[in-house]
């Protein structure tokens, strides 16, 4: 016997009481004494079968809920290194980087003009940063939440990254229990919406979640406000049209961090530094100059979906999948053989 519990989607509870109503409905049928007839045996048994699907059913219903909700959210706890050394060696991001050093140097002074007992105008720490894929958002909302619980604002300071998918949910009335647990795990860190403007599809449809997932995160950012901090992210059109969409987002929401392309240069530093020494490989000089100058049409011909640092790190990976090919045809391989990428290497990979 089949049954169907899309029904029972709305959340947890539900799910959990109809199962229990099902069971009792069952149970009450049914009764069992110990003079009954074998009709009612074999009755009985029958519905015995039933209750264990339908326990069945409803623990793999809760337990794919909460698979999907996880897989959409991922949770960084904050390193030990030094936040700004980190900030000072990322590649490229100047402007970036003196943004950062200017947020931090700016809640530096207010907190000791607090300590005087001077006035200190009211802040908000929550940010916007704008740009394409593979520009490092990600990574420096990272180390914002280190800065933050090293300048006292956050008590731990870890980041919990997610995007529409991992707030808005598929039924009615599941949003704002969802949104609401993601905001809960990332209580005393950082919340990273990455393309946030999704939440907002464009031409606002009517009956979309995504706008009680927004009055759900606005309602938290004042609740906790010395709990939590918001990040949101995407390309910069989209963003404004979604800051744009509410006046509670454009009052919380003042401070931008535009995030550049990177230079053909600097992802070619990117592949080098990061993923070559990172991971203890070395290129030979002729595959270095023919990524060179492929990293140079690849920026001159680039669309707005062009990945940046993602697209380098996808070269390397397929890279090393070529040499890992080629070596394993060799009998003795050395050394040398299993760290070098060669230009054959870096032709197929591209």
């Amino acid at each position: 016997m089949e049954f169907n519990l899309n029904t029972l989607k709305n959340n947890k509870a539900i799910v959990i009481v109809g199962l229990f109503v099902l069971l009792a409905i069952v149970t009450w049928v049914t009764p069992v004494s110990e003079d009954a007839d074998q009709e009612k045996k074999e009755l009985a048994e029958e519905n015995r079968n039933i209750k264990k699907i339908i326990a069945d059913k409803a623990d793999s219903l809760i337990n794919a809920m909460d698979k999907e909700d996880k897989e959409n959210v991922t949770k960084n706890d904050p390193l030990e290194r030094d936040p700004y050394e980190e900030l000072d060696e990322l590649i490229g991001l100047e402007d970036v980087k003196a943004e950062v050093h200017s947020l931090a140097n700016f809640v530096k002074v207010q907190k000791q003009r607090e300590k005087q007992g001077l006035k200190s105008p009211k802040l908000s720490y929550h940010l916007v940063f704008t740009g394409s894929p593979g520009t490092g958002k990600t990574t420096v909302a990272r180390i914002i939440a280190r800065i933050y619980k090293d300048l006292g604002i956050l008590k731990r300071g870890h980041t919990v990254e997610t995007d529409r998918s991992g707030l808005v949910a598929k039924y009615m009335g599941q949003t704002a229990q969802q949104t609401n647990h993601v905001v809960d795990s990332a209580l005393n860190g950082v919340l990273f919406i990455d393309e946030a403007y999704s939440l907002v599809p464009d031409g606002n449809m009517s009956g979309d979640y995504g706008q009680e997932a927004i009055s759900t995160l606005l309602k938290r950012m004042e609740d906790d406000r010395d709990r939590l901090v918001v990040i949101i992210a995407g390309y910069p059109k989209e963003m404004k049209r979604f800051i744009d969409s509410n006046p509670g987002l454009q009052s919380r929401f003042t401070r931008y961090i535009n995030f550049p392309d990177y230079t053909s240069k600097e992802l070619f530093e990117i592949f080098v530094k990061l993923y070559l020494k990172k991971n203890q490989y070395t290129i030979t000089d002729d595959a270095a100059a023919y990524l060179r100058k492929s990293l140079d049409e690849a920026v001159a011909h680039k669309d707005r979906n062009f990945g940046n640092a993602r697209y380098v790190r996808n070269v390397f990976e397929k890279a090393i999948q070529e040499q890992a090919n080629r070596v394993s045809t060799l009998k003795n391989a050395t050394a040398k053989d299993l760290t070098e990428i060669t230009i054959e290497d870096i032709e197929k990979a591209l």
